[in-house]
């Protein structure tokens, strides 16, 4: 694990940030206390429309075990 202080992470940043890319711990202090950790970007994945199948005939309909988990013996 690597700490570093508000201002030597400031002057040190670029480093700080191949240590946390390569899977390093990086935390930064402030007045000697751990403040923030410094992790590497993740890159979200997109969602696509239409991924859930529904079926809309059906969508009123009320399923007697999930309505007996809400409401108890029914």
């Amino acid at each position: 694990m690597t700490q570093a202080n508000m201002h030597e992470a400031k002057s040190k940043l670029s480093q700080l940030a191949d240590i946390a890319h390569s899977g390093g711990v990086v935390v930064i202090a402030k007045s000697g206390k751990p403040y923030v950790d410094l992790v590497p970007h993740k890159e979200r994945k997109t969602r696509e429309p239409g991924g859930y199948d529904v079926d809309m005939a059906n969508f009123d309909s009320v399923d007697s075990d999930i309505e007996s988990d809400f409401y108890g013996a029914v």
